[in-house]
């Protein structure tokens, strides 16, 4: 065999009584030449290569048969006769442990002796006799990685810090990337310790006994003594050393023993370790390597912010590495920015999704990591064999746990997400595990990194990464599906226990989001498991009340459908008419109206939730119920009968008798008087309602089902342009709409956007209704708002007949009609019918334009829908004075359409009224008569106002005046 095939090896390797020389291709023993065939000493010669590290059957092969193909059956063989020929197990001497299945590794001390010029070499007494040895310079540090990513803060601040440090201990959980980092910081300090270090691999030994020759054989340390340690300690007392000690955790008593003794009695000597838990000795400093960084929400961050996060440019390196043509788009980005969360931002596993990247691309990647989390993945055939899959990593942890540790990390693999150590002893704790072992084995579980612990200040949560999560619940359904309900059962009655216990305690503990917002996986994952086959109904019923205000309270309408309506359908008769009952309809109803529109089953459920509350006497329950049927008959078109409703809420409030009450009742109240047409009662009642409304908060939002404080501002901003006050509507619609995007509340924010978008088409200020609707857009888009998707596209439309722009917006505005009709969304159909009215007219579609504006007036009178009468009627005078030349009937429906306005105190739209009356007037020769009637309307306005209709009344003043 040619040398060239092996790494290097300069001079000859002293262990035991044992001399090898490559260059000489010679073994010796006592000086005196060993018999020794071609492929047991390339074999001897490979392992020694690597010394203390496990070299797999597959390596060895490769390396030692590059001719020919052997079965394992070889290797074993002549693996056997070395053993034999170097007296392998006799008389306590070890020189190649086995790690069964795996692969041999070199264990025994050893001495390099570098060759110069034809000098001799010592024999194995001449060491013995000459004292302490010469460490050898060559380093057996591992290959380090081309490009370390995300880690240079982590190396830089062990770097300027190890050299001072006695012992510096890395930890993480599996698959953080500790020895990569271990491997670098080594690397960096070579120069440092003059390459006096020395890099220990324990991740394959299985006997404590051997960690001490091990680190001597790592050292190039001969020892013949019985006592390794003294030995080491001999050689290294004196001397600056970097030792370094990787994956500890499973030899980590017999490891701390010695790295005290090394640390206490070698001053210069520095200990760099890695394991899943801190060594826990003397003078030990921890560094905690956290995961890489991944965006939380990589759905509106650009390509550039997200290829900046470590964990996508790990993910996007390796992917890269295994397919030279990939292409990562913006999109791709994002999906890998998504599976790296999912990741938990560790290496490991982000490094195998990559590769899978290469052979299933990113899309189908994502979704296989998105159905199932995958422990099988392979990568690196070159990697250790326990990191070559997220299975093996595990079962390395796992295994080393006792018994009870096993069992207690099973069953917290039911939370999805945080939880709080009262909940652990809740759920871990029974019969045969008593809390206090629990909490013990959570200190434990956390100290070998299998369980992170939350280090914001105050936080007092634990977690487990979602591969050790999917890990430990695998192994908890395997012990059979009776133990996992068991366990599951738990789980679900904790968390029921504490939405029913917080709810009854504390009116506003829906108040903060973020930490329902953390609580949401376990809240499914309860709600997933009680609806089962395997389940508990009763649990299911009762959960899916108690959570419906959670998913109201984050917006996930959707899901709050889905549970309401799942649970009211396995509603036994104890249930019904009760509390529970009531919840859950009342959520049911509305959830339904903004996702799927305003159904008979949505109008159904809020009904039979109203007489529940009236059956239980619960005032606060009814007046809001009342305030979502008001809602609900205003969105079909049936004013009168939400009118109905406000009026019932107003006895209600009245008889709760506070203010928050007759704050809600007067909101109803104010906003029906706007749409009905009286402004001046409108105003009253609005204004009544801000007086007695608190301050706008998530938890009173959430009860109601949307913030009507923030409803009854917005339509106050309405009323007062109607009124006459364009400067303080415009004010009003602008802050309402902040502190509705402040309360972050999607169902709330799209109805302050939708009426402010009115008042700022009215004030004429197109670029405010523009952002308007790009935010209302997203808003119904981003949240699944079914009916205010549909109603964007008629806004669309209505903002395009604004700057003249009709061909588009036709179409926009018909099939924006379709859609709100089909989901009985009445409530925007006049506005949409007076634009498209404007856009047929710009079409010179007169006969088309009649025929809607006058299907309009009729529907709006029939209905009770009359704040718009006076601009519809202005309208179809003027398609009467354009199609018929008629003026005179054209001056008759704008003298009624002023009387109608100045009925219902709508001095803007009477402003519009009186300037098309004077235009008339004017093409008839009165214009005295003009100049009077403009004057009157005119100086009811205030002289700051600055809008559209007061600038043309002010030119048209001019006019008549000159």
């Amino acid at each position: 065999m040619a040398d060239s095939k092996y790494r290097e090896v300069s001079g000859r390797i002293y262990f035991g009584p044992f001399c090898l020389s490559p260059s000489e291709r010679l073994l010796t023993r006592d000086g005196q030449p060993v018999d020794i065939g071609g492929r047991s000493f390339d074999l001897l010669l490979v392992l020694t290569e690597q010394p203390g590290q496990v070299l797999s059957k597959r390596e060895l092969v490769k390396r030692v048969w590059t001719d020919v193909v052997v079965e394992d059956g070889s290797l074993r063989f002549h693996m056997a006769g070395l053993r034999k020929l170097l007296g392998d197990g006799e008389h306590g001497a070890r020189y190649i442990a086995t790690q069964v299945g795996v692969g041999y590794a070199f264990v025994a001390p050893f001495e390099r002796i570098a060759t110069t010029g034809g000098a001799t070499q010592p024999s194995p007494a001449d060491l013995v006799d000459s004292g302490p040895q010469h460490l050898s310079g060559t380093s057996n540090l591992p290959p380090r990685l081309t490009h370390l990513i995300g880690r240079e803060r982590d190396v830089q601040l062990l770097i300027d810090r190890v050299v001072n440090t006695p012992l510096f201990t890395i930890v993480g959980p599996a698959g953080v990337g500790k020895t990569s980092v271990a491997v670098e910081i080594g690397h960096e300090l070579l120069a440092e310790f003059r390459d006096q270090v020395a890099f220990v691999d324990f991740a394959m030994l299985e006997n404590p006994a051997v960690v001490q020759s091990m680190i001597a054989g790592a050292m190039g340390i001969s020892v013949q003594s019985e006592d390794p340690l003294a030995v080491i300690l001999g050689h290294i007392r004196d001397r600056r050393f970097l030792l370094i000690l990787d994956n500890c955790e499973h030899v980590i008593a017999p490891t701390a023993e010695i790295v005290e003794r090394i640390i206490d009695e070698s001053p210069n000597v520095r200990v760099l370790a890695t394991s899943r838990e801190p060594m826990r000795v003397r003078r030990e400093h921890v560094h905690r390597l956290d995961a890489l960084r991944y965006p939380e929400d990589p759905a509106d961050i650009s390509l550039d912010r997200l290829l900046a996060y470590s964990a996508v440019q790990l993910f996007c390196e390796r992917a890269s590495a295994a397919d030279s043509a990939l292409n990562v788009d913006e999109e791709s980005a994002r999906l890998i920015a998504d599976m790296c969360k999912r990741l938990d931002g560790m290496a490991l596993p982000i490094e195998l999704a990559a590769v899978r990247v290469a052979t299933h691309g990113i899309i189908a990647t994502a979704r296989q990591l998105g159905e199932r989390f995958s422990l099988a993945w392979t990568g690196r055939r070159t990697a250790r064999p326990r990191q070559q899959t997220l299975q093996a990593t595990l079962d390395w942890s796992y295994d080393l746990l006792p018994e009870a540790e096993q069992v207690i990390l099973e069953r917290l693999s039911l939370f999805v997400g945080p939880f709080a150590i009262d909940a652990a002893l809740e759920i871990a704790a029974d019969a045969e595990i008593g809390s206090d072992e629990v909490a013990v084995a959570l200190d434990n579980l956390t100290s070998k990194s299998l369980i992170a612990a939350s280090r914001a200040r105050g936080a007092g949560t634990y977690r487990l990464l979602e591969m050790t999560r999917a890990y430990a619940r695998a192994k908890l359904r395997a012990r059979g599906q009776e133990y996992f309900d068991a366990a599951a059962q738990c789980h679900a009655s904790f968390f029921l226990n504490e939405l029913e216990v917080a709810t009854e305690q504390d009116e506003d503990v829906l108040q903060d989001a973020r930490p329902l917002r953390q609580q949401l996986g376990n809240i499914r994952s309860a709600l997933d498991w009680s609806f089962s086959r395997d389940g508990d109904s009763k649990i299911a019923v009762r959960l899916a009340a108690a959570s419906a205000p959670v998913f109201l309270n984050l917006s996930h309408l959707v899901e709050c459908r889905t549970w309401c309506a799942r649970a009211l359908s396995e509603l036994d008769d104890t249930q019904r008419g009760t509390a529970i009952e009531l919840e859950l309809q009342g959520a049911l109803g509305i959830s339904l109206m903004f996702t799927r529109g305003n159904s008979p089953a949505a109008g159904g459920a809020l009904t039979r939730a109203l007489e529940v509350a009236t059956e239980l006497d619960d005032r606060w329950s009814q007046l809001c119920m009342l305030g979502r049927l008001h809602i609900f008959h205003e969105r079909i078109g049936e004013y009168e009968v939400a009118a109905s409703y406000a009026q019932r809420a107003v006895g209600i409030a009245k008889r709760i008798g506070e203010s928050e009450a007759l704050g809600v009742a007067y909101s109803l109240s104010g906003i029906s008087h706007h749409l009905a047409g009286d402004q001046t009662r409108a105003r009253h009642d609005l204004e009544l309602s801000l007086e007695n409304s608190p301050p706008s908060e998530r938890g009173r939002t959430i009860r109601y089902g949307f913030d009507h404080r923030n409803r009854s501002a917005i339509a106050l901003a309405r009323t007062m342009w109607l009124s006459g006050y364009a400067v303080q509507a415009d004010v009003i619609a602008r802050q309402t709409v902040h502190e509705a995007t402040e309360l972050d509340h999607p169902v709330t924010q799209c109805i302050a956007l939708i009426w402010s978008l009115a008042v700022h088409l009215w004030v004429g200020d197109l670029d405010a209704a523009e952002q308007a609707l790009q935010a209302f857009t997203e808003c119904a888009e981003v949240n699944a708002l079914g009916p205010y998707i549909a109603a964007a596209g008629g806004l669309r439309g209505e903002l395009a007949i604004q700057r003249g722009d009709a061909n588009a917006a036709l179409s926009a505005l018909e099939e924006s009609l379709s859609r709100l009709r089909a989901a009985r969304y009445e409530l925007l159909t006049t506005t949409f019918s007076l634009a498209l009215t404007r856009g047929l007219m710009l079409g010179d579609r007169y006969p088309e334009a009649r025929d809607l504006i006058d299907a309009t007036i009729v529907r709006c009178v029939a209905n009770g829908e009359r704040y718009a009468m006076t601009e519809l009627l202005r309208v179809k005078a003027e398609i009467v004075r354009r199609v018929d030349n008629d003026f005179a009937a054209s001056e008759a429906i704008l003298t009624e359409a002023v009387h109608v306005a100045r009925q219902q105190g709508a001095k803007a739209w009477e402003l519009r009224a009186v300037l098309d009356l004077a235009d008339l007037q004017q093409m008839s020769g009165r214009r005295d008569q003009a100049r009077e009637l403009v004057e009157v309307v005119y100086a009811d306005f205030p002289v700051t106002d600055h809008n559209p209709d007061i600038e043309r009344a002010r030119r048209l003043l001019t006019t008549l005046a000159s």
